[in-house]
């Protein structure tokens, strides 16, 4: 294995043989899932350091980005070190880049937070060839098809997006976006532009006996499965499990359409959402979802207008203010009758109906497979929920009017 000058030689002792095959892999998407301890950063850390040896350019990133330096650029500085390839690069702990000044090729670290700020990240010299996200499953489908677009510009290198992650849950946008057609089971799969390879602790040579004894000896079932095993599983404690992602045909569309708004502005997005109710067959259809963070009243308002088509939009009436001034600006805005319970009231009532969500609704779609309850010191689940849930919410306001007459019967039942 060389790089571009012709006296380095690493030796493929330095790798775990269930990963040395991927080394030069040319896929346009690559997938490496598995348990904790497979090994699957450090190969990746390591092939970051000898792709730059051959001049590829590497964006690696991670969603929340003070993460960055104690996580993805240690372990990239620890494989350098431990191939030996000090003397080819420089490292910058402050503005976290690694530069080979041999052919100029670099690494690049971002967080995900604000994707839009990805945009002006470019490598010192040519174009940016591969982006690596580790922790994947953090990141949402938006921000993966933002990165995507960084791929582009002429170069030698074929351009890869490469994911890693621990298999959390088949609820995941990942498990629906890039899993249907992968064999369960199957440790490597390659087809149509696509790699995905499976691995755990089992794969990893450089583990000591306590590690492996840690790893084996988990109880819990979940994390058994997912972070031993490495395989996909479904976390105890989801608190909405009665939905799916599916095409929504017009003739299963029922009027009149419901419509939900949770405010935010900076840190939590505003949250919209259009919904059909079918009372008889206790099914929820989720049409089309509004996300956007950083909008003010007026744009909130200008983008409701088309979004709602003149309905109704029920509103979190922890914002009198807002309501009043979407109201000045034409939006039927009506304040959502919010009361002792009314959470744990709207979220029993949804559980006993079949929501089926539109493919685009994808941010719904991430907080729907993350909304559980919040577990207690002891592993017992407490009655709150806790994840991500401004459309969640936005769901239970536009659907108020339907489950507000109904008593909300085996709560006891519901909420753990």
């Amino acid at each position: 294995m060389r790089g571009d000058d012709p006296r380095l030689l690493v030796p493929q002792s330095a790798f775990n043989q269930a990963f040395l095959p991927h080394l030069q892999a040319r896929e346009r998407v690559q997938i490496y899932f598995g348990g904790a301890g497979s090994g699957k950063s450090a190969f990746l850390a390591s092939r970051v350091a000898l792709d730059a040896l051959c001049g590829r350019n590497t964006l690696v990133a991670r969603k929340v980005a003070h993460t960055l330096k104690s996580s993805c650029f240690a372990e990239v500085s620890k494989a350098i070190r431990r191939l030996g390839l000090g003397g080819f690069f420089k490292a910058n702990a402050s503005d976290l880049t690694v530069t080979c000044p041999r052919n100029g090729a670099q690494i690049l670290f971002t967080g995900l937070q604000d994707v839009e700020k990805v945009k002006s990240l470019s490598p010192a010299r040519g174009a940016l060839t591969d982006i690596w996200v580790e922790e994947a499953t953090e990141a949402s489908q938006k921000d993966i098809k933002q990165l995507e677009k960084r791929l582009r510009g002429p170069s030698p290198h074929p351009k890869r997006l490469t994911l890693s992650f621990n298999p959390v849950s088949r609820q995941h946008w990942l498990y629906r976006a890039y899993f249907p057609g992968v064999p369960e089971g199957q440790a490597v799969f390659r087809g149509n532009g696509l790699l995905v390879m499976h691995s755990s602790y089992r794969d990893n040579r450089f583990l000591t006996d306590d590690d492996i004894r840690a790893l084996e000896g988990e109880k819990d079932p979940y994390f058994r499965e997912v972070y031993t095993l490495g395989r996909w599983g479904q976390a105890g404690g989801a608190i909405l499990t009665n939905w799916r992602v599916a095409p929504i045909l017009p003739g299963e569309v029922r009027e009149p359409l419901r419509l939900g708004l949770d405010f935010g502005y900076a840190r939590d997005p505003s949250a919209a959402i259009k919904v059909s109710f079918d009372a008889g067959r206790k099914r929820v259809l989720v049409l089309d979802e509004m996300y956007a963070r950083g909008w003010h009243n007026a744009r909130l308002a200008e983008k409701l207008r088309d979004f709602s088509e003149g309905s109704p939009v029920t509103c979190d009436s922890a914002e009198p203010r807002s309501i009043a001034e979407l109201r000045r600006l034409g939006i039927l805005a009506l304040p959502a009758r919010k009361g002792p319970g009314s959470l744990n009231h709207g979220l029993q009532w949804l559980s006993q109906h079949e929501i089926i969500v539109a493919p685009h609704c994808v941010n719904l779609q991430e907080e729907l497979a993350n909304y559980r309850w919040r577990q207690g010191p002891g592993g017992e689940m407490l009655p709150t929920p806790e994840g991500e849930d401004h459309l969640i919410d936005a769901l239970r306001y536009a659907l108020e009017g339907d489950n507000r007459s109904r008593a909300a019967k085996g709560m006891s039942r519901f909420v753990p």
